[in-house]
C-alpha cells in the first residue's frame, strides 16, 4: 500500500474504503470485506449514522485494531456537546480514532475544532482534520487553531482540482482527502474519452485510471460501494503508474467546475440537525 506522510510525522494509506450513503449494514458488509481484501483505511463519519456498524465490520474482519486506519467526523451538532468525542468512541467500539474530523463549518465549529485539539493531545485521535472547510472558512480557522489540522477532507476530481484551496494546504502541509472522487450524477467526467484511452493502455476501468490520478495528485481518496467487486476494484489500482505526459492531458480536463454547492441555509440547518444515532 503506497502512504501519504501527514504534518506531525504519521503515516496514511491512499486509499481506503468510505460509507456515505451505506446502510449500517451495508456498512458492516463493506468494512469487513474491505478489511479482508487488504484495505487499512475505513472513513465514517457521526451523519452517516453507521458508525456501530463500522465497528462491527472492523471486529469481524479479524484485522487488528492497530493495522486500520479509522477516520470519522463530529457533526455540527456535536461541537459544543463535552462528550461527543467519547460517544463517538463508544459508537465505533474503540478508544482511539486514527483521524478526527470537524464535519462542516457550521454552528460553533471553533468549539467542535477545540474538541479535536483536546482528543489529539489526549491520545484519542493520532490526527485530525477539517471536513469542507473551503474559502474563507480555513483562512479563518488558520488564525485560530493551536495545533494544524492533518487532513481535509473535501470535493475533488480531475474537473476540480482544488487549486486555490491547495496554495493554503501546501503552506501548513495539510494533506487532502477527496470526496465524489469519480465526479457525480451526470457520469460525464467518468466518460470522458482520456480515461478509456489509458484505461485500455493499462488494462483497467475508467474509474481505475481516475481513482489513480487521484493518488498521483498526493490525494487520499476513499471511494465507497456496497458491491464486493467494485470495492475490489477501486484497491486494485496501485500497480500502474500514470505518466507525467499522462497526468498533463488529464490536467486539461480541469474546469474548475464543482457539483456540490453548499448555501448558508444549508449551514444553518446542518447545525440544528441531530443524528439519530444507532442504540446498537
Amino acid at each position: 500500500m503506497e502512504i501519504i506522510k501527514l504534518n506531525n510525522g504519521l503515516e496514511f494509506p491512499v486509499i481506503g474504503i468510505g460509507t456515505y450513503m451505506l446502510s449500517p449494514e451495508d456498512a458492516e458488509n463493506s468494512v469487513r470485506e474491505a478489511l479482508a481484501m487488504g484495505y487499512s483505511l475505513v472513513d465514517t463519519a457521526n451523519a452517516y449514522v453507521n458508525e456501530r456498524a463500522v465497528g462491527r465490520g472492523i471486529k469481524a474482519s479479524g484485522v487488528e485494531r492497530e493495522e486500520v486506519f479509522l477516520s470519522t467526523k463530529l457533526w455540527p451538532s456535536e461541537y459544543e456537546n463535552e462528550n461527543a468525542v467519547d460517544e463517538t468512541l463508544e459508537r465505533l467500539g474503540v478508544d482511539y480514532v486514527d483521524l478526527l474530523y470537524i464535519h462542516q463549518p457550521a454552528g460553533n465549529w471553533l468549539a467542535g475544532y477545540r474538541q479535536l485539539e483536546k482528543a489529539y493531545k489526549e491520545g484519542k485521535a493520532k490526527a485530525i482534520g477539517i471536513s469542507n472547510f473551503e474559502g474563507k472558512y480555513i483562512e479563518e480557522l488558520q488564525n485560530k487553531w493551536e495545533i494544524a489540522p492533518q487532513f481535509i477532507q473535501v470535493e475533488a476530481h480531475p474537473y476540480f482540482t482544488q487549486k486555490e484551496l491547495r496554495k493554503t494546504l501546501d503552506r501548513y502541509g495539510i494533506k487532502l482527502m477527496s470526496w465524489y472522487p469519480l465526479g457525480h450524477g451526470d457520469k460525464s467526467l467518468i466518460n470522458e474519452p482520456v480515461f478509456a484511452k489509458l484505461g485500455k493502455k493499462y488494462g483497467k476501468t475508467p474509474a481505475q485510471v481516475i481513482l489513480r490520478w487521484h493518488t498521483q495528485m498526493g490525494f487520499a481518496v476513499i471511494p465507497g460501494s456496497k458491491n464486493v467487486n467494485h470495492i475490489r476494484d477501486n484497491l486494485n489500482i496501485l500497480d500502474f503508474t500514470l505518466t507525467d505526459d499522462e497526468m498533463a492531458e488529464i490536467a486539461a480536463l480541469d474546469k474548475d467546475t464543482r457539483y456540490y454547492h453548499r448555501t448558508d441555509a444549508q449551514l444553518e440547518q446542518f447545525a440544528a440537525w441531530h443524528p439519530q444515532f444507532e442504540t446498537k
